[in-house]
């Protein structure tokens, strides 16, 4: 729910809750009042008015009977003789707790029987005939409500008809001390009731909050918040994005580790690979001093080999230069249409010559068009190249002069198929989805002891993707790797100048 609609609830609760409590109470404590003071064995119902202002609701009744009396009088002169009549009366102000009392002379004139020992006990309280009291007043000893009326009998004595109410002062006095009690009390109610409920809400998620973030600073992600983050409301909005939040700290803080675990591999791998060509280095530079190579020809083989590795440390370097580059996805690109023939025929060339150095065969085909021609940059389709031949040579195993790799360039119509297959002993099942994932290595395929960054597939598949292709391996273990990888055709349209290349994929 909304903090807006519990604002909403809450406030009309504030004011609606109170006022329906205060209402029922004043109801149950005046039936309450009424019971206390036995009004109610007279009257079968609580006549609320009389309970909250006594005194004016009886002044205004008797008001109006007075001004009966007198009409009445006026027509018929002994109608308060009358014991009907008297009777009819009791009657009807029984519904305000008060009952009449016609004294003749001394005696007691009329009473109802019900009210005889009420009458009697108040009696002494009444005023006498004459004294002139044209208003409501109290009794001395109980404090109870009276108004007389003084008339003659027909027989001329003097005589009073005194209407007595047992509603009292003590019935606003009682109602004030219950009502202010229970109001207080229903505030009180109302407010830890909106308090727990707004807290619960409100108070206790913030507390989750807080905890929950607390572990976010001790770098501890894995804590979830314990409440359900389905709530709706800006509770639940919050919720999920703290969620969010924490996914995404803890992918990256283990992105992070697994990138230093990664740099560490790297300055260990190319620390070795960089020591494998300097001491070769020094060894033959040493040779060469120390007049080892007593012959021309001994002397150019070895200035070949410290050339030869000298060029392994600059292909390695470049090979971190690009790593740092892919890191940063900022590979500087230079895109131009080529030949397909023409390109992978000079990359084969020199491809050639240096596996023949290494008595390592190689087979050259191409299926394609002697016009097909593609959109790429020439040098990093190169690098491509040249990385999956130096990863096929570095883990051929094959020592004895049977080593073999066969390129091959097929048409796909719209696009190329480059397959590199050698025949070396192959990749496990299980590790071939992985071989493109930067530093990933196996003892079958990219075996440790080799050397190696572990990096110069990922480079390969990078630079293919930028390319628009994509790229895949096929392997048996014993038989051999071939990787294939697929470029888009350049094509022409007769009726345009525009030029494009079209995706394989669409």
């Amino acid at each position: 729910m909304r903090f807006r609609t519990k604002l909403i609830i809450t406030s009309l609760v504030i004011v609606i809750f109170p006022l329906a409590l205060a209402f029922g109470t004043f109801l149950l404590f005046g039936r309450y009042i009424a019971h206390e003071q036995k009004m109610q064995e007279h009257s079968g119902s609580v006549d609320y008015n009389m309970v909250s202002d006594p005194y004016e609701t009886f002044a205004k009744v008797t008001d109006e009977l007075i001004l009966e009396f007198d009409t009445e009088r006026f027509i018929n002169p002994v109608v308060l003789e009358d014991f009907e009549v008297l009777h009819e009366l009791d009657e009807k102000l029984a519904t305000i707790y008060s009952y009449v009392v016609v004294i003749q002379g001394d005696k007691i004139y009329y009473v109802d029987a019900a009210n005889l020992e009420r009458a009697q006990n108040v009696r002494g309280d009444l005023y006498r005939y004459g004294t002139g009291i044209n208003s409501v007043y109290f009794t001395k000893t109980r404090h109870f409500f009276v108004r007389q009326y003084d008339f003659i009998f027909s027989t001329g004595e003097p005589g009073s008809l005194y209407i007595i109410s047992e509603g009292s002062a003590t019935f606003t006095k009682s109602l004030i001390i219950f009502m202010t009690v229970a109001i207080v009390f229903i505030l009180l109610v109302t407010s830890i009731l909106l308090t727990t409920w707004m807290g619960r809400s409100f108070f206790k998620p913030i507390d989750e909050l807080n905890v929950a973030m607390q572990h976010i600073k001790d770098g501890n992600f894995d804590y979830m918040l314990p409440t359900d983050i389905k709530e709706k409301g800006e509770i639940g909005a919050i919720y999920r994005n703290y969620e969010d939040m924490r996914l995404r700290l803890k992918e990256s803080a283990e992105e992070k580790i697994e990138r230093e675990r990664q740099n560490r591999e790297l300055i260990s791998n190319i620390s070795h690979d960089l020591k494998t060509p300097i001491t070769a280095i020094r060894g033959y530079s040493q040779g060469l001093m120390e007049g080892v190579a007593a012959n021309p020809e001994m002397q150019r083989k070895y200035v070949k080999i410290i050339y030869n590795k000298a060029n392994d440390m600059n292909n390695l370097i470049n090979e971190l230069t690009l790593y740092s580059s892919i890191d940063n996805n900022r590979i500087p690109y230079n895109f131009v249409k080529l030949n397909v023939a023409e390109y992978f025929g000079d990359c084969i060339e020199e491809i050639g010559a240096d596996l023949e150095s290494k008595s390592i065969k190689l087979n050259y085909s191409n299926l394609t068009g002697p016009d097909t021609q593609i959109v790429a940059d020439p040098e990093q389709l190169k690098r491509v190249v040249n990385n999956i031949v130096s990863n096929s040579v570095k883990y051929l195993d094959r020592e004895d002069g049977t080593g073999q790799i066969d390129i091959r360039i097929l048409d796909e119509v719209d696009s190329i198929r480059v397959e590199l297959e050698d025949n070396g002993k192959g990749i496990a099942q299980k590790d071939i989805p992985n071989i493109f994932d930067r530093f990933y290595r196996t003892d079958a395929s990219r075996n440790s002891k080799q050397g190696g960054s572990g990096i110069g597939l990922s480079i390969v598949k990078k630079i293919i993707e930028d390319h628009g292709g994509y790229i895949w391996a096929t392997s048996h273990e014993g038989e051999g790797t071939c990787m294939h990888f697929v470029l888009r055709k350049f094509v022409e349209y007769a009726n345009s100048s525009e030029t494009v290349t079209v995706d394989h994929n669409t």
